[in-house]
């Protein structure tokens, strides 16, 4: 194909793929972020890059030999506790290094070394999209607008780019997460970082869960899990830590005080994540100028596949534009692939984050 002018909107993992291979092939592409500069908010925790997506992903990107300096294979251990003793029930370190973890900030990072100065438009949020028969617009929020021949929503759960496309908004999972962390854990934190390990402790019962994970710094992410209604919260003030750690901790009663110590011992504060997700199939007719990937496409639990498809699809996507005779061709042909492995991948997810919250510790090592 020619080259023609991209768009993608959302500066994630999958879409900054998405542009590192089509500049690879000498298309031009820009990138159209809300936030103003790339390190305006934390990048979260750790993911673990899976072999035969994430990693094909990089190899794609001709990134994988900068992504294999960071990778920690010490982070694919896996520890499950008993939740009335805190003993350690499973710890499990698997061999070879299929699903090495990377803090998202540094895998991110990678990704935004690699493309060319000002291809990311930062603090340009995307007010409207509009296909026009040939192409799309994108509708700024400052009122500017701007015509490209391919619109890719790469901008998440709550994707602009998705209302023009099928309209469907995400849905409460019944699940929520409150996060939290611990600075400096091994100085700071001793006990809590041995009983943590190098990769994920995770422990529950009861339809709570409590899961921790250590990333490169020392630092360690942590994440209290529950069925909850979606107004679980009203009234809860999460800028106040101490009345949130009440909450929680009256919630995880009965619990070994050395995993409430998690609760206890935080730094900082809770920010509260209820989880949604896309229905399950979540598709739709290819249209002229407009499509979708990563979260945008398929929303499902995190369960540690969201960033591996989103950069899966962003690669994907890219070289099919890159091969393809149209741009309409490229984008029935990788719609033709992801949609299918999407849904798949979303039923799996759904069927996981029950497990995730039932009482077989085993299901963890899973």
């Amino acid at each position: 194909m020619t080259s023609s002018r991209i768009a993608i909107a959302g500066a994630g993992l999958g879409g900054l793929a998405c542009a590192r291979v089509l500049q690879l092939h000498g298309l031009d592409v820009t990138v159209f972020e809300q936030e103003p500069a790339a390190d305006a908010r934390p990048q979260g925790g750790t993911l673990d890059m899976h072999g035969d997506t994430g990693q094909v992903a990089l190899r794609t990107a001709r990134l994988h030999d900068r992504f294999r300096t960071l990778a920690r294979p010490e982070g694919q251990q896996m520890r499950a506790l008993d939740p009335h003793t805190a003993e350690v029930v499973i710890d499990e370190l698997p061999e070879g290094d299929f699903r090495p973890e990377i803090d998202r900030g540094q895998l991110r990072g990678i990704l935004l070394d690699s493309l060319a100065p000002g291809t990311v438009r930062w603090g340009h949020p995307v007010a409207d999209v509009t296909a026009t028969g040939d192409g799309a617009r994108l509708t700024f929020a400052d009122g500017r607008a701007q015509d490209f021949e391919l619109v890719v929503g790469a901008d998440g759960a709550w994707s602009r780019v998705r209302r023009a496309l099928t309209g469907v908004r995400p849905e409460y999972s019944g699940v929520t997460f409150v996060e939290f962390g611990l600075d400096e854990a091994d100085r700071r934190h001793p006990a809590l970082a041995a009983r943590t390990g190098q990769g994920t402790m995770m422990t529950k019962v009861d339809g709570k869960a409590l899961v921790a994970q250590r990333t490169s710094s020392g630092h360690i992410r942590c994440y209290a899990t529950f069925y909850a209604p979606e107004d679980w919260a009203a009234g809860l003030d999460f800028a106040d830590t101490g009345a949130v750690r009440a909450s929680l901790l009256e919630r995880y009663a009965g619990w070994h005080p050395d995993l409430l110590a998690y609760l206890r011992d935080l730094d900082g504060g809770f920010a509260h994540r209820p989880l949604h997700v896309l229905p399950v199939p979540h598709a739709w007719t290819t249209t002229p100028g407009l499509t979708l990937l990563g979260d945008a496409a398929h929303l499902m639990p995190p369960l540690g596949v969201g960033a591996n498809l989103a950069m899966l699809d962003g690669t994907e996507l890219a070289t099919a534009l890159a091969t393809a005779p149209s741009v309409g061709e490229a984008v029935r042909a990788y719609e033709a692939g992801m949609l299918p492995r999407s849904i798949e991948t979303a039923k799996a997810c759904a069927s996981g984050l029950h497990d995730l919250l039932s009482d077989d510790l085993g299901s963890m090592a899973a």
